[in-house]
């Protein structure tokens, strides 16, 4: 699924009392249900709805702060959250050749232009925590080619 914009056009979005929003620019690479621990504790839910984009893709208007961590796949995860209001916007990763930005669906302003294309880290979901069965599911990371 896409956002619902094609390469050239734009999407807005930012935090809950606005002092930092952004602008991304062209369709994501993919949507998807993130059920990974981490995520849990980032927002309290049993799952996320994350965007994944090219961070060329992603302008900021303000300065957020961040929260760097260990990442499941070895790296160091950033992230992204207005320092004012709490607000997540996006998470980032420094292992080699990942330069991508990590949205949250939530963030945006229309939520309702991005569909979800799987569910990931299942191995971690709450047995509370319902989402489309009819997305295909992964017990970790889905594959991805470059």
């Amino acid at each position: 699924m896409t956002m619902g914009i094609a390469e050239g056009q734009t999407a807005e979005g930012g935090c809950l009392c606005g002092a930092i929003r952004y602008t991304v620019t062209g369709s994501e690479l993919f949507t998807s249900q993130c059920c990974c621990k981490d995520c849990q504790k980032a927002t309290g839910t049993g799952h996320t709805t994350i965007v994944g984009l090219r961070r060329a893709q992603l302008e900021l208007r303000g300065e957020p702060k961040t929260y760097t961590n260990d990442g499941d796949t070895g790296g160091k995860v950033t992230r992204h959250f207005c320092g004012n209001c709490g607000g997540r916007l996006f998470t980032t990763g420094d292992l080699p050749g990942d330069e991508m930005a990590i949205l949250q669906a939530g963030s945006l302003d229309d939520p309702n232009i991005v569909s979800p294309e799987s569910v990931i880290y299942v191995k971690d979901a709450p047995k509370w925590d319902f989402f489309d069965p009819a997305l295909p599911q992964f017990e970790a990371m889905q594959p991805r080619e470059r």
